[in-house]
């Protein structure tokens, strides 16, 4: 089986282009910066992505062609590289670029944020009940055979029912555990879309900031594109190869239809419902006033600090759930024994 490049992390490629800005900004030769880029990331994992970057520039002349030599590079950001150099504008891409790649390495860091904090609390409940159903009822149980007294029927259905609760919750929290995990690792792997797809079934939160989440990239890409005067339909063709929502990706190929048919900016996005009604209002009068580029770089960060509202509401949920879930689990199977015990103590006097 051939080996499978990871890809760029996003902050790496962030990080990359506004190198290649502000070189660009700075009128200084490309090949020379590259070569300082290239020295000084020889300690990086990323060291022979550099050195191949630079090889490639010194063979070709061409960014766009020593980009594409390595899968490496997110494909968006090779082909957005390509129009640089094609319109001119390449100081300005890279700038967009950088832009862009810093909102989705902090929205990825989110992310991982929000899934980190309940996976631990989670680990922590299978430990604790583990330790309570193992080691502390069985203790508890000796205890109170060696007192030499029987325990009711009452006694005896306290603690089977604190046994049984301990089991339940040990169990679907070791597999909500399990599952999560295997989650994570396939979101990191080549089966992302397989993943979103089921959280977006199953859990409508997801799927809205799924979709606002990819609404904000449109309007991120859209930005960077028109203010390197890009053709807006042409930037509709490459969309896609950013999106990850099979729903937002309709109404982009249904916004690139309209376009192709002669219809007008502002009708089309707002006839496909990828933004709402106030956003479509702006995009309006950003058409209307030649400041389109200005509008969508506002709507996309908009829906950026949105959808990192969004994840912090689902983790501000999880947290005290679990907590509130280990309080009542615990109690439970305290109670299930000091009840009984209490009955033996109160009856032996």
């Amino acid at each position: 089986m051939a080996d499978v490049k990871k890809k760029v992390d996003s902050a790496e490629v962030a990080s990359f282009c506004g190198q290649v800005g502000l070189l660009l900004d700075a009128s200084l030769p490309l090949y020379d910066g590259m070569e300082t880029i290239a020295e000084s990331s020889k300690d990086s994992k990323y060291a022979d992505l550099y050195d191949s970057v630079y090889k490639g520039l010194n063979e070709t002349g061409s960014l766009y062609t020593a980009l594409k030599k390595d899968e490496r590079w997110p494909e968006y950001m090779v082909e957005l590289t390509g129009i640089g150099e094609q319109t001119g504008q390449m100081d300005r891409v890279m700038s967009g670029l950088s832009d862009y790649y810093e909102r989705e390495s902090r929205i990825k860091s989110a992310i991982v944020n929000a899934v980190t904090y309940p996976l631990v609390l989670g680990i922590m409940i299978v430990v604790i009940v583990s330790l309570m159903v193992w080691k502390v009822l069985p203790v508890f149980q000796r205890v109170m055979n060696s007192m030499g007294r029987d325990i009711t029927g009452t006694g005896k259905v306290l603690m089977n029912a604190g046994a049984v609760i301990g089991w339940v919750v040990l169990i679907l929290v070791a597999v909500l555990v399990i599952l999560v995990l295997i989650a994570v690792i396939m979101l990191r792997g080549n089966s992302r879309d397989s993943v979103m797809s089921v959280l977006r079934k199953f859990f409508p939160a997801v799927r809205k900031l799924d979709i606002k989440l990819n609404a904000s990239r449109v309007a991120s890409v859209l930005s960077i594109m028109m203010s390197s005067g890009f053709p807006t339909l042409e930037a509709f063709r490459i969309l896609p190869s950013v999106l990850s929502n099979k729903e937002v990706k309709q109404k982009v190929k249904g916004i690139e239809e309209k376009l192709s048919a002669g219809e007008g900016f502002a009708d089309a996005v707002s006839e496909s419902g990828l933004f709402g009604g106030l956003d479509d209002r702006m995009i309006r009068i950003g058409s209307t006033t030649g400041r389109e580029e200005q509008v969508m770089r506002k709507i996309s960060e908009m829906y950026e600090e949105q959808v990192e509202e969004g994840i912090a509401s689902i983790v501000a949920i999880i947290e005290p759930t679990l907590i509130a879930l280990l309080s009542i689990v615990i109690g439970a199977i305290l109670l299930s024994v000091m009840l009984p015990m209490i009955g033996i103590l109160a009856n032996s006097f």
